[in-house]
């Protein structure tokens, strides 16, 4: 999966942007890292959100066990990798029907928090349980929302192309050929909310998350890493 956004939406991390300045590396715009998404990937779909988001996904190469999902609702953007071991219970609890997947549940639980949630993000997403990563988009309010399990079984990389858009892709070598050294793995335990600031831990979303340079033999520019806990984000 893939979803590119620009600088209207997202500011580039400081951090990956001070990678790519170290280590100067080719990269190239973000319409052609979707092209090539679309060209190399059989049977891909993208869809542009207004004139600054560009979702893609396909269902080839995926597990059986870690599908890839995609829907949209009440202008809310979802692109969704994984499987929830308590879907069943989720769907009870925001009161769903029993056809509804784990994207539509997402979409339902980012709405619950947007509108009427007396807690936190980290509660809404600490409570999701499996492997995944996903991507929301809220068109309305032009809110971005990534996340991955806290153990980064489903693996999401992000990474800062030629014109300074954010890309966030579950295909390292996609974005490597893209962002050059401005590339890292998401971390762990982690969420990403432009709504509240940016990135934010599970366990306390008041730790600081630091990023540290990383060797220059390796495809990333840094690694993230929570301080004060034993969650060590961007796993080799």
């Amino acid at each position: 999966m893939l979803g590119v956004f620009s600088s209207a939406i997202v500011s580039p991390p400081d951090e990956l942007v001070a990678a790519g300045s170290r280590t100067p590396s080719p990269k190239i715009s973000a319409a052609a890292l979707v092209n090539r998404f679309l060209e190399t990937n059989s049977s891909a779909l993208s869809v542009q959100i207004g004139d600054h988001v560009q979702l893609a996904f396909t269902h080839a190469n995926e597990s059986a066990l870690q599908p890839r999902s995609f829907a949209a609702k009440d202008d809310i953007f979802c692109l969704f990798e994984g499987a929830l071991d308590n879907l069943g219970s989720l769907k009870q609890q925001y009161g769903l029907a029993k056809s509804a997947n784990e994207v539509v549940l997402v979409i339902e639980a980012y709405k619950a928090l947007r509108d009427r949630a007396p807690y936190p993000p980290n509660h809404v997403v600490g409570h999701l349980e499996g492997n995944f990563a996903f991507i929301v988009f809220d068109k309305a309010t032009s809110t971005l929302f990534v996340a991955t399990d806290q153990f980064a079984k489903v693996p999401l990389y992000w990474g800062i192309t030629a014109d300074g858009c954010v890309a966030f892709s579950d295909d390292a070598n996609l974005l490597k050929g893209a962002c050059g050294k401005s590339l890292a793995s998401f971390p762990q335990g982690c969420f990403y909310s432009t709504a509240v600031g940016g990135l934010r831990s599970y366990e306390n979303p008041k730790n600081k998350i630091t990023a540290v340079p990383a060797k220059e033999e390796e495809i990333w520019g840094a690694k993230f890493m929570v301080e004060g806990s034993a969650v060590l984000a961007a796993t080799e």
